[in-house]
């Protein structure tokens, strides 16, 4: 009689959520069968675009655990990340940033969003590929109604319905120097792919 064998993350691999930057808004249009071919064409499986806007949701092998598990995370992840870049950018003939979260991260993350969130409100995470960025970002503080928290890794951000282009840090994080590294989504699309 064989033990029956668990499967763990090395066997059926990671799951990972890439927020793509700058696409569908005037500047690159990813449609989501051609962004589920891409992601497959990189060996991603189970692959999930969310919306029609730079979302995806699959499946990557993991590296393999051992001693340096974490540094070998790290650089599984930037490997992958740079596989999904290249191959976006073979397809679409233009550089498209993708920030990449782990999908358990990305859930704790959301479930840290620190603002009451009501009908009258906007609630944001602020993704970036560069924490120097980010850190840049929040360095000035903001004035109400804006309401900006630092998270790990990432910033909260929550404004009023029908503002989320004119207060104050909407205006900052939309200027040249935030808008080559960082991404933001809306917590319900995020729900989505948690």
């Amino acid at each position: 009689m064989s033990a029956r064998r668990v499967a763990t993350d090395a066997d059926v691999g990671t799951r990972w959520v890439a927020l793509l930057r700058g696409v569908n808004v005037g500047g690159v249009t990813v449609r989501n069968p051609e962004l589920t071919a891409v992601v497959e064409g990189i060996g991603g499986t189970d692959v999930r675009p969310v919306l029609a806007s730079g979302n995806v949701v699959f499946t990557a092998p993991a590296p393999d655990a051992g001693p340096e598990h974490a540094l070998a995370q790290d650089a599984a992840e930037a490997t992958l990340r740079d596989r999904l870049e290249r191959g976006l950018q073979d397809r679409f003939g233009r550089p498209v940033p993708v920030v990449l979260v782990r999908q358990d991260r990305l859930a704790a993350l959301v479930d840290a969003f620190p603002f009451p969130v009501d009908a009258a409100t906007h609630a944001y995470v602020v993704f970036s590929s560069d924490q120097d960025a980010l850190e840049a970002l929040v360095a000035d503080p903001v004035d109400p109604p804006d309401r900006v928290a630092v998270g790990d890794g990432v910033v909260y951000w929550a404004c009023p319905k029908g503002s989320s282009t004119d207060t104050q840090f909407a205006k900052r994080a939309a200027t040249s120097r935030f808008r080559a590294t960082t991404t933001t989504r809306n917590v319900n699309t995020l729900r989505r792919m948690a």
